[in-house]
Order: structure tokens, then sequence, then C-alpha cells
């Protein structure tokens, strides 16, 4: 096969997704990202799907654009930028034939992705199968198979811990006090102390526990359900790291990469 021409279709546009879509899009594959209307990432420093509500969005030196049609995806491809379309239910596929379909959701459940979507359907984290419901899985668990190409069975169940910054996990975490409209006057970057409120929930306030930089946050706005991930604080304090795709990103991509290798690098 022509490599050059391989067109990969990715479901979700949240920091997993965007950081196999910018691998991919550095290997020269054309990639489009299909979004729900309203985006709830909260890694927005390095998620595409920032793109559905400001139009664009970089993510170290690739852009995502929003398109409204699939009739626009060729243009954008033309332009460099990767095509990102409000598309729940991934209908574009039917449009641009796509040779690889990546389902990036992170749902922890297979929420109707299948095998016979494309000629290679690829599966990220729990939920999905090899050989059934995909053709290969791709394991997310921050575990020491990390980015592994999985041909046969499942990825790891889902430890729900998050990922140890300076020797610190759930404390970095902040997660809804109640349901209801998340206010907040903070933004990615911004730097906090411990006790600090970053955010209120239904007139409830959410305080950081440990100071840092606030480098996950959901949308001003945005309506939540009790316990939801509303954010995280890195308590190393770099800006700059709000804006770079994490290790862990890059494992996964690199997991969806080799598989296509394997496949079609024939």
């Amino acid at each position: 096969m022509d490599l050059a021409n391989l067109v990969v279709l990715i479901r979700g546009g949240g920091e997993v997704a965007s950081g196999v879509a910018h691998k991919l899009a550095r290997a020269r594959f054309r990639v489009c990202l299909t979004e729900i209307s309203q985006p709830l990432a909260v890694s927005r420093g390095v998620a595409f799907c920032e793109a559905i509500y400001d139009g664009e969005k970089e993510v170290e030196g690739i852009i995502a654009k929003r398109v409204e049609s699939p009739d626009q995806i060729a243009s954008v491809w033309r332009q460099n930028k990767l095509p990102i379309i409000v598309d729940p239910d991934a209908l574009v596929k039917d449009t641009i034939k796509p040779t690889v379909l990546v389902d990036a959701l992170m749902a922890k459940q297979n929420l109707g992705t299948k095998i016979g979507d494309a000629p290679m359907v690829i599966g990220l984290g729990p939920g999905f199968k090899a050989r059934e419901d995909v053709h290969i899985v791709v394991e997310t668990n921050n575990s020491e198979r990390l980015g592994r190409v999985i041909m046969s069975g499942e990825a790891e169940a889902n430890t729900g811990i998050p990922v140890v910054v300076d020797g610190l996990t759930a404390e970095r975490v902040l997660h809804s006090p109640s349901g209801g409209q998340l206010t907040t006057d903070k933004d990615i970057g911004d730097m906090v102390k411990a006790g600090d409120t970053v955010a209120l929930v239904a007139s409830q306030p959410l305080k950081a526990k440990i100071g840092g930089v606030v480098r996950a946050l959901l949308r001003n706005g945005t309506v939540v359900g009790k316990g939801a991930k509303l954010g995280e604080i890195d308590p190393s304090g770099d800006k700059e790291a709000c804006y770079t795709i994490r290790p862990r990103m890059r494992a996964i991509a690199g997991g969806v990469l080799e598989a296509i290798m394997i496949r079609f690098n024939v």
C-alpha cells in the first residue's frame, strides 16, 4: 500500500486522541478527527477538540481546524491541517473511506465501533477485544505494558489511579463536589496555592489540595455531574508542560503507529 495516501479517522479529540493524531500527522498520514458538539476534555492545552469551540487549535506545531461538512475535509488537508468535525457516530467514515479507524474515545467501553468500519480498526484501552470488535488493541494503562500492541485479547482494566507527578497522584486531580454548572476565573497555566478556590460548582467551592500550575481544567460554564473530573494541578509548576504532549500519550500514539506499520508497511 502507498502509505502516503493512507487516511486515518480518529474518534475523539481529547488528550489521548490528540496525541495519536499529532504523531500520525507528523508521519504524513491524512488524519481526520470526530467529536461531540460540546467536548469535555480537561487537558485543553493539548486537545485538538478545542477547535470545535475556537475554530482552530494548535498542539506542538500541528493545527486542527473545524469543518462543518465532509466536503471541506480535503481542502483542510491541502492546508496541512487536521480536519475535525462534529460527528459523534463517525458517520463521515462512509464519505472519506478511511484505511484506519482509531477509537480513542477512552470511554472504557465500546460505544459502537465495529471491526468492519475500516480495513483496519484499532481500539485504545479497555472495552475492546482484538480480533472480535477491532483488529488490534493498544494498551493505555500506565503500567509496564503501556503502548503495547495487542494482537489478540484485551487491554488491562482501568485502575482509576492518576499518573504520578512529583510523587503525587489523587491529590493532583480535581473532582466535582456536586452536579451543576462550573464557574471559574482560572485558566490553563495559572498558578494556585493549596487551599485556593479553583472553581465553583453550583456555588460549592472546589479547592486545590496542593499548590502548582493548573494543567487541566474544563471550560467555564460547563455543566458537570457529581464526581466528574474537572481538572489537574501540576505540582512541578512547569507552565510549558500544560501545552506539551505527555509521555503517556506519546507511548500510546507510538503503539498506534506501530500497529499501522505492522499491517500496511509490506
